[in-house]
């Protein structure tokens, strides 16, 4: 056979045209187009498009063979579909992300702990601090345990009884009050941050302070409570920074005169009238301000806060980072820091100071009271019970009572503020006719009320019985 070009056809032998130019397909020796087609009828417009699509070629090298393009029938794209994005998917995405709620987040964080096994801690609410540090750092300790508590009393005999999370919660809460009068703090009361302290970095106790908070949080106790807001936008990533001067506060003697020094010169420089006073006072305090990084030539008083917020971020951040990079080990026990940095507006108030003190209102919704059948005789007297709870509620929140709403919370579930993790079991109310004074299990979070004849005999015997219960006065 002689070589040079063919003419395509279609199975029933009919030429297969060009639609741009009227010719005839062609091919060259070597090329096989093979068209496949159910129609066998004469090719219309719209089948030579669709054959065009269904073209397979194969291109087979032989010796000395010439290739040429096979150029189909022009064919008209269809416009490209619109990509369907499901909004309200994504609204849905939006809004969970908007609902999670505090409680999930640390249910999340807890799945972990094995509650089949258990970590021991043997307290001593005279030295709270001592018996912790001993069960961190037992080479036994997992935070993946529960935790086991057993408090001593005075004469060193352990309290009878199991723990089912009433002596962990309340130890939980005497540790975050040791927590925060330990050396490796500073600054007022609510704003505390971290300095370096020698003997407190032989001890790790950065590491085991994190561990400790991250520790509470999880297993169901209370926050600190007292941690600097730009200590905690620090630890979760977010760059603002707005401490004030009057942070500046060291405990320790060696440093007292220094930090004198450090607050008046910042005052003045804060009051700085004019630029000629205020280069003065940067040079009068050269060595201070270059110790921090934040001497610089001044062009206007404006200056003087930039000044001040850099010395500032040095003395409560940059000079302490070793330390807290290492609070932050501590702190990332259970993923918790994980947590803090994409939830930071849920759990950096778990962190920091609040001014919000619980209230009798809080307090009365919280306790669900085990009611008698209506019309029973007991029922009667629970009720009246129930008006008694709640305006001793209302006289413990104005300070006419002997305790505080915090000792009530504290005597009924361990806890002295309402813990993130939410209560497990749901705080209640139970009533008693053997007893004048009142009892709880804190275990059950349970509060067991008197029936009594009187408010006033009401009150007076739920003072004392609460001043009276064991760790009172130690929180």
């Amino acid at each position: 056979m002689d070589e040079g070009p063919y003419i395509l056809l279609y199975p029933d032998c009919s030429e297969v045209v060009n639609e741009g130019t009227g010719h005839s397909s062609t091919t060259q020796h070597g090329q096989i187009v093979i068209s496949d087609t159910e129609d066998m009828g004469p090719p219309k417009t719209n089948t030579t498009r669709l054959l065009a699509t269904d073209i397979l070629t194969w291109e087979l090298s032989f010796p000395n063979s010439t290739y040429t393009d096979l150029y189909a029938p022009c064919v008209e794209e269809e416009d490209e579909e619109l990509v369907a994005v499901n909004m309200t998917s994504l609204l849905d995405t939006e809004m969970e992300e908007m609902n999670v709620t505090l409680p999930a987040i640390i249910a999340n964080l807890s799945q972990p702990i094995d509650h089949g096994r258990v970590s021991r801690f043997n307290i001593s609410r005279a030295n709270v601090w001592d018996g912790a540090v001993r069960g961190f750092k037992r080479t036994s300790y997992s935070e993946n345990c529960d935790m086991l508590v057993k408090f001593t009393d005075d004469a060193g005999v352990f309290e009878e009884g199991i723990d089912s999370g009433g002596p962990r919660r309340e130890f939980l809460s005497l540790l975050m009050k040791n927590l925060k009068d330990r050396p490796i703090f500073d600054g007022p009361d609510g704003h505390r941050f971290l300095v370096y302290n020698a003997n407190a970095v032989r001890e790790d106790e950065y590491y085991l302070a994190g561990k400790m908070i991250a520790v509470s949080v999880v297993h169901g106790g209370p926050g600190p409570h007292f941690l600097s807001e730009d200590l905690v936008r620090y630890l979760a990533g977010q760059p603002s920074f707005k401490a004030t001067v009057n942070l500046i506060t060291d405990e320790e003697v060696g440093k007292a005169l220094e930090e004198v020094r450090s607050a008046y010169s910042n005052c003045v420089i804060e009051n700085a009238a004019s630029v000629d006073a205020l280069r003065e006072m940067t040079m009068r305090h050269s060595t201070m301000l270059q110790t921090a990084g934040c001497l610089r030539h001044v062009a206007s008083v404006e200056e003087k806060k930039g000044i001040v917020s850099d010395y500032l971020q040095w003395y409560i951040i940059g000079r302490n980072s070793s330390v807290i990079d290492r609070f932050k080990e501590g702190l990332s026990a259970l993923q918790f820091l994980n947590a803090l940095q994409q939830h930071p507006t849920l759990l950096a108030p778990v962190l920091c100071h609040s001014e919000k003190r619980l209230t009798a209102l809080e307090l009365e919704r919280l306790f669900k009271p085990d009611l008698s059948p209506p019309g029973s005789n007991r029922r009667l007297g629970e009720s009246q019970t129930l008006g008694y709870w709640a305006d001793y509620l209302l006289d413990c929140e104005e300070s006419q009572t002997a305790v505080s709403l915090e000792d009530v919370l504290m005597f009924a579930t361990g806890l002295t503020s309402l813990p993130p993790s939410g209560f497990e079991p749901s705080p209640g109310i139970e009533f008693l006719d053997d007893s004048p004074f009142p009892m709880a299990n804190t275990c059950s979070n349970t509060l067991k009320l008197p029936l009594l004849e009187s408010y006033n005999v009401f009150k007076s015997k739920m003072d004392f019985g609460m001043q009276n219960s064991p760790g009172f006065g130690c929180y």
